[in-house]
């Protein structure tokens, strides 16, 4: 028997590159869609793919396609066959949603229902997980979250989530299929989008220090949320997918802390005093807001043994540090450090 085969949609972003080079580490061969455009758009995998300019054999495989496009999905899903099928592709930006809810619609929730009805159709053995969000939760009526918290989402990112948490939960019952969502609450890393807040801050930070720009705008500073480190939660997407029982989790730290915390803490980290350089700008708050995320984990825990190793303030240094480095400033170095102790036989590069 040979190796096991993969499908990751959403392969190109944080998660999906991480959870690529953690199955790579466990000897799969990794498939994953990307959608064609006039320029590269591969930079997260671009060291799985390369080594220095030449193409290296490195079992990932790349297809064009897009969550819009049924007989595109179904074609792929044929002909490689995946033991394991992740969902991760989304338009994933909450407050762009608002801008796009249908294209949101389309790609978050129809597109989730595509591949489902792809693994009924073709009648494939295969596992799916589905990358669901605390935003389903929305306006919160229980603290902490938890899988039996119901949900009241405020943004069409959320509808649209909700959407396909459902129809996992429905093709599940009704078909009998291995499909589960894994509700994971924030999780960030040196890979995360330049536009999601966290990066925008540690990014705005080694911008100042490189006298590139001279303040940071901001939206909602007061909005708390539960942040975690993107590789450990790639690693429990996998972990689901080997469980004998098919389940859906909530994955968190089981901690809060506000916008303004992170900010806080990034610019402590350098010496700088937060208060100079940041600017609240109206045009970065949401129609709705959701005010507090707190996940209560004690399942996945429980179930699979699953509990964070990197803290809130950890995560801080180590995403400073990244941008530091990226911009070629010298980086302060705990974040470095903190992860050669913590993971000293890591299997992601650190960025």
């Amino acid at each position: 028997m040979g190796n096991k085969v993969a499908f990751i949609t959403g392969i190109t972003g944080q998660d999906g590159s991480y959870l690529a080079e953690f199955l790579l580490s466990r000897g799969y061969e990794v498939h994953g869609i990307i959608r064609r455009a006039s320029t590269f758009n591969t930079g997260r995998l671009d060291h799985l793919l390369f080594d220095g300019q030449q193409e290296k054999e490195s079992g990932l495989y790349l297809h064009y396609g897009d969550m819009i496009d049924s007989s595109n999905l179904n074609r792929v899903l044929e002909e490689i066959k995946p033991d394991e099928i992740y969902n991760l592709a989304a338009q994933s930006h909450v407050k762009v949603s608002f801008e796009v809810p249908e294209y949101t619609a389309e790609v978050d929730a129809v597109g989730t229902l595509r591949i489902l009805d792809a693994i009924k159709e073709t009648g494939l053995k295969t596992k799916f997980y589905q990358a669901s969000t605390s935003e389903l939760f929305g306006k919160i009526t229980e603290v902490p979250q938890k899988e039996t918290t119901p949900f009241y989402p405020r943004s069409p990112y959320a509808a649209a989530k909700l959407y396909a948490y459902w129809i996992v939960v429905n093709y599940r019952e009704a078909y009998n299929l291995f499909a589960c969502n894994g509700i994971l609450f924030n999780h960030e890393s040196p890979r995360r989008g330049e536009n999601f807040v966290t990066r925008k801050i540690t990014r705005g930070i080694a911008h100042i220090l490189a006298k590139k720009q001279d303040y940071l705008y901001l939206g909602n500073l007061e909005a708390k949320r539960d942040w975690g480190y993107a590789p450990e939660y790639v690693e429990f997407m996998w972990k689901m997918l080997q469980n004998c029982d098919v389940e859906d989790f909530v994955i968190g730290t089981g901690e809060t802390h506000s916008v303004k915390e992170f900010v806080e803490e990034s610019f402590s980290y350098v010496g700088l005093d937060w208060k100079k350089y940041v600017k609240v700008n109206s045009r970065y708050f949401r129609p709705t807001e959701v005010d507090l995320l707190i996940a209560d984990p004690s399942k996945a825990k429980e179930r699979l043994g699953w509990s964070p190793k990197i803290t809130f303030k950890e995560l801080v240094k180590i995403m400073v540090d990244a941008d530091m480095r990226a911009i070629g400033l010298e980086p302060i170095g705990e974040g470095d450090e903190i992860l050669k102790q913590k993971f000293p036989d890591q299997w992601w590069r650190i960025d």
